[in-house]
């Protein structure tokens, strides 16, 4: 391999050749821009190598970039995510102070359809077993509540309160089997006595004979007789009539029209008459079973 500069005469001509030309180039492009062609074709001719050289460079910052998007886009899902529960959250709550709203209007536009004096009052607890169906309202004796006075929903006729505390008071649900409530045939003014089955949906009409005219559908309201309820409260609906030969009376079964499984807000009543606190209209209070709580007298109307 021959060196590209020797000693002698040859490689300093070759120099000095090479001098002259890079200078005479660089006044060309300087003074009359001969060379921009061999510029951009040169320019062409590596600007692949040139993409080679930058490609790891853009590879780094475009993956840095989808790394910062990406952690970006999980902190915001995750942060809507978080904003979404709350949002939900809140929701359910104005859904249920709607449904409250809804259920109170519905009551106090119940109670301006009566004369009668009215409270309203908010179930505490609930006991719905065949054998005690009874509920605890948050109103007493200081608001003027009285043992034996009724209570309804929007509705319809709930039962009546047999227990009263200050603050609290208890009531016996007319679904209770030891309940029995004095009602009429709305349709025909046929009289009877609606009695708990222990079953909240159910109740029997009593002592109606095989030949009456009851029909399903019928509405049933309360008579007023016995002086603890005031007439004209809707009570149920007759469902069912069996008609049993060789029987003196039917089977009777009606469905309560009070929300007896449903209802959170109810009505004290004080019927015309009615003392405010104490003893019922006629005098007379539930008369006290051996656990305390008090029942009402089955009869005939």
């Amino acid at each position: 391999m021959q060196p590209l500069f020797q000693q002698g005469t040859g490689p300093l001509l070759r120099t000095l050749f090479f001098v002259v030309l890079s200078a005479t180039l660089m006044v060309a492009d300087q003074r009359f821009n001969q060379l921009e062609q061999v510029r951009g074709f040169l320019s062409g001719a590596i600007a692949p190598l040139r993409y080679a050289v930058d490609l790891p460079a853009r590879f780094l910052g475009w993956s840095s970039d989808q790394v910062r998007s990406r952690e970006e886009l999980i902190e915001r899902v995750n942060a809507l995510e978080r904003e979404n529960l709350r949002l939900r959250a809140r929701q359910l709550k104005f859904e249920t102070i709607r449904s409250e709203n809804e259920r109170l209007r519905t009551l106090l536009d119940s109670s301006a359809e009566r004369e009668d004096r009215v409270l309203v009052a908010e179930l505490l607890s609930v006991a719905l077993d065949p054998y005690r169906q009874q509920v605890v309202v948050n109103q007493g004796e200081r608001n003027g509540v009285y043992a034996g006075q009724p209570l309804i929903d929007a509705y319809g006729v709930m039962g009546q309160i047999i227990n009263t505390g200050p603050f609290t008071a208890t009531a016996l649900l007319i679904s209770d089997p030891n309940h029995a409530l004095p009602v009429q045939i709305n349709r025909n003014g046929l009289r009877t006595i609606a009695e708990g089955t222990g079953e909240p949906d159910r109740l029997e009409l009593r002592y109606i004979p095989n030949n009456a005219d009851v029909r399903v559908g019928d509405r049933v309201v309360s008579s007023g007789l016995g002086g603890r309820f005031p007439p004209n409260y809707p009570v149920a609906t007759v469902v069912e009539v069996e008609r049993r030969p060789g029987e003196p009376f039917a089977r009777v079964i009606a469905a309560p029209q009070a929300h007896l499984d449903r209802s959170r807000e109810v009505l004290l009543v004080w019927p015309d008459g009615a003392e405010q606190g104490g003893i019922a209209a006629n005098g007379d209070a539930p008369a006290a079973d051996a656990d305390g709580t008090a029942s009402p007298t089955r009869g005939r109307p």
